[in-house]
């Protein structure tokens, strides 16, 4: 969430990035957010002005009283009624204006920041780096939904029967790839220097809007109706909300956290090859990164959280490409985010396995979550999250990048784990 400030103080700072992101009502929602909070702030002070004439008007009632000026002790007691009967008035009308403030700002997205390049969509992305050779694959060669079958490892039918479509069964050596990637991204972000948290897998609703998945999502998230629950997306919402309303010291950052869990996405796009077999799922395993930094630190911590994404799929040998979102094609809460795609070689497309974003102060602002320097001065602190990764889709370009006629290589550096190099 933007800051109130910020948009008020750089009304046309903030339009001209907005542009980036071709948002229609981009300067009527920020008008409103001014035109509100100017009512807020001006009923605010006159809330406090006649409170300060209450309570001097109450004391100068006793001190009548006690002169034997009971007259004019009366008349005061009516002139503090009136004004009670003001405020109350004039406090419903703040609530109101807080309320609308709150729900104005909710739909702003975060500005994008100066290398952001505008665009309306994916066509717009910029292609900053690749690495790796496309494999040439054998004439019989098979997409990954072929493969699974042929092997007996990832079984749809079977997770169709037992929950529905998106929700697969992994079997065999299919489980332990699953657990071997998971055991592999988590040991390197380890070395990274990360700690590691196993968080809840459902979060409330105030995490949710803490970290920007509510109140603009809610149709994405499977939704636990009984407890007020939701069913996370990532990682990212319930562990950068253990810092909600937390003041961190200087010697506490970075904040470096990581954590594996399982991830649930209720919408899970149209029917077609491109989101068929592991392309796209309603629960999937991921391993995210998140860091909690000062400002002035935090571009120089994307690179490095992109450098170390790239670093996996390198040693999972698998050809990616690294491409900087322009506005209109990055997420609601970010200011710059890079995704990472790898080729798929049977499917002949790229496959977008992770996203590293840095939100600066939006998830902050929401989440209350500041630094304290050792001056004793209070700032909020920037946040960024990074898939490390997203599992179904390298399964999906390992299996199909890798397939020999006498079965699947397994990459060197995940052998140590499965302790087989061989799908057959």
């Amino acid at each position: 969430m933007l800051q109130v400030n910020v948009i008020r103080e750089q009304r046309e700072k903030v339009l001209e990035g907005l542009k980036k992101r071709y948002l229609k009502d981009a300067e009527e929602l920020v008008d409103k957010v001014i035109e509100t909070d100017k009512v807020r702030r001006e009923t605010q002070q006159q809330v406090d002005l006649l409170k300060a004439k209450s309570n001097t008007d109450s004391k100068k009632i006793g001190e009548l009283m006690k002169s034997g000026r009971a007259d004019e002790a009366q008349s005061l007691r009516a002139a503090v009624a009136a004004d009670k009967d003001q405020i109350k008035n004039l406090e419903g009308t703040l609530e109101e204006a807080e309320k609308n403030l709150q729900q104005f700002l909710y739909k702003i997205p975060n500005v994008p920041a100066e290398k952001v390049p505008a665009g309306r969509g994916a066509d717009d992305n910029l292609n900053v780096y690749e690495h790796g050779t496309v494999p040439t694959l054998h004439a019989d060669a098979q997409p990954h939904w072929e493969l699974i079958k042929k092997y007996d490892i990832i079984d749809f039918d079977l997770g169709n029967k037992i929950a529905g479509a998106g929700f697969p069964v992994y079997k065999g050596k299919g489980a332990k790839l699953q657990r071997a990637l998971i055991n592999f991204f988590l040991d390197e972000a380890e070395k990274a220097g990360y700690k590691e948290i196993q968080p809840p897998i459902v979060v409330n609703e105030a995490s949710g809007y803490g970290t920007g998945q509510l109140p603009d999502k809610e149709g994405q998230m499977y939704f636990i109706g009984e407890d007020g629950l939701y069913m996370i997306p990532t990682a990212e919402v319930p562990i950068t909300n253990l810092y909600r309303d937390v003041i961190l010291s200087d010697d506490e950052l970075p904040v470096k956290n990581t954590g594996y869990t399982p991830c649930f996405r209720r919408e899970a796009g149209s029917w077609g090859a491109h989101v068929r077999g592991l392309n796209r799922l309603h629960q999937f395993d991921k391993v995210e990164l998140v860091q909690i930094c000062k400002a002035e630190d935090s571009y120089e911590t994307l690179e490095v959280m992109t450098n170390h994404v790239q670093s996996l799929l390198e040693k999972l040998e698998l050809p990616y490409r690294k491409l900087l979102l322009c506005g209109g094609d990055m997420g609601f809460n970010s200011a710059m985010t890079y995704d990472l795609e790898v080729f798929s070689a049977a499917q002949q497309r790229w496959l977008e396995v992770s996203s590293v974003s840095n939100f600066e102060t939006f998830q902050a602002n929401r989440l209350k979550l500041r630094n304290k320097n050792k001056e004793g001065k209070t700032q909020l602190l920037h946040t960024l999250n990074g898939s490390a990764l997203a599992l179904p889709r390298i399964v999906a370009a390992i299996l199909e990048n890798n397939q020999t006629p006498e079965g699947v290589r397994i990459p060197k550096v995940l052998v140590p784990y499965t302790r087989f190099d061989l799908i057959s």
